[in-house]
């Protein structure tokens, strides 16, 4: 048999090597611990009143803050001391509202963040301190107390003529200020059916994370119920229990199905368009009138030792028109992808603001197959 000639095996040797050295295909799969969220498992909302002391007269004035003298009054009531029909004048003092998450299975005794914001006219919060205020949910129900020195951000100095604040300093945080005296109560582990929320709701999507779980499980387990939901039914004899079916569930990977759309900010000029997006066949032209006046006025002054000329001013203008006649039009051709969309309209020399419009035309015209979301 005879060997094939030298450079055809090297030339079959180089091939083969860039076969071998090119990137395979990427697809866009996502886990599905990044595509849905379990129901049950969130944060929850709390939110409370409370005094902030220790200001260096950057309070509220309580004149115009009559909440906050009578909180202050309630509060001396309760250690004892005894303020009804006398008038305060303090400035040290601010009424605030606190907010906190209380994350998912936080357990009595751990510390979450607080964000501290004024309520009445206090200038500043810096320095002060946040007494004792108890945190409630939305069933009315105390989770939390807060309490600690309040960190701002901003700051504020003014003098006799001028002044000067950066950032908000009327509202501030306190790291591990809170903590939990009351857990939520709710228990996964108990659960027998669970429900996966879908971040994005889509049909697709959502079939598929139900057949891609039911594949991994061998069994119907999950059901695909609506566009925005995944009902599981935890299998009786799973090893682990749901938190191990949980934990497997969440690492496979599904390619998730995204509709065609395109987001305009107006405000900013920012055009974000998915990869799906496509337009049937269109032609596009685009000009715009511009019209640049410019002044240069010229100073004529008499000759030497002249002692009948003035200086005058003399006026030169410049008049330019553009009037786009150099643009052409532009055939965009029916079922183009998103890089031909983009390669047509730069190819027409347009910027961010007239595609929007563009865009919006070819929208009018029922030639775009995707969805326009404004906003701004």
């Amino acid at each position: 048999m005879r060997r094939a000639p030298l450079y055809i095996r090297f030339a079959a040797l180089a091939i083969g090597a860039a076969l071998a050295a090119s990137p395979l295909p990427v697809f866009g799969y996502s886990r599905v611990k990044d595509l849905t969220d379990v129901q049950g498992i969130r944060e929850n909302m709390l939110v409370g009143y409370g005094l902030v002391v220790g200001l260096n007269g950057t309070g509220d004035s309580l004149k115009n803050a009559p909440f906050t003298q009578q909180s202050i009054q309630t509060m001396l009531e309760r250690l004892g001391v005894n303020t009804r029909g006398e008038t305060m004048q303090t400035k040290n003092v601010a009424a605030v509202m606190v907010t906190a998450n209380l994350p998912a299975f936080a357990s009595q005794g751990s510390h979450v963040d607080v964000s501290v914001s004024a309520m009445g006219d206090a200038k500043n919060l810096q320095g002060g301190t946040l007494l004792v205020t108890t945190l409630f949910g939305a069933d009315g129900q105390i989770y939390a107390l807060a309490q600690g020195p309040v960190a701002i951000d901003g700051f504020s100095a003014q003098g006799d003529a001028a002044s000067v604040t950066r950032g908000v300093p009327t509202a501030g945080r306190i790291a591990n200020g809170a903590i939990v005296e009351k857990e939520t109560g709710f228990k996964l582990a108990s659960l027998d059916n669970l429900k996966l929320a879908l971040r994005n709701p889509d049909l697709t999507t959502a079939t598929r994370i139900a057949t891609a779980v039911n594949a991994f499980l061998g069994d119907k387990a999950a059901t695909a119920t609506d566009p925005a939901n995944v009902e599981l039914a935890v299998p009786a004899n799973y090893p682990g229990g749901t938190m191990a079916l949980l934990t497997d569930i969440e690492q496979i990977k599904v390619d998730p199905d995204l509709p065609a759309k395109v987001v305009i900010d107006e405000n900013s000029g920012v055009i974000v368009m998915g990869a799906d997006v496509r337009i049937s066949t269109v032609a596009i032209a685009q000009g715009n009138l511009t019209i640049r006046v410019q002044e240069t006025p010229q100073v004529s002054q008499p000759a030497p030792f002249s002692n009948t000329g003035t200086t005058q001013t003399v006026p030169r203008t410049q008049i330019q028109i553009d009037d786009g006649k150099g643009n052409k039009m532009a055939v965009l051709s029916q079922g183009v992808s998103l890089q031909n969309v983009v390669d047509g309209l730069n190819a027409l020399g347009v910027g961010p603001r007239d595609i929007i419009s563009i865009l919006q035309a070819i929208k009018a015209a029922g030639a775009l197959q995707a969805d326009i979301k404004v906003i701004g």
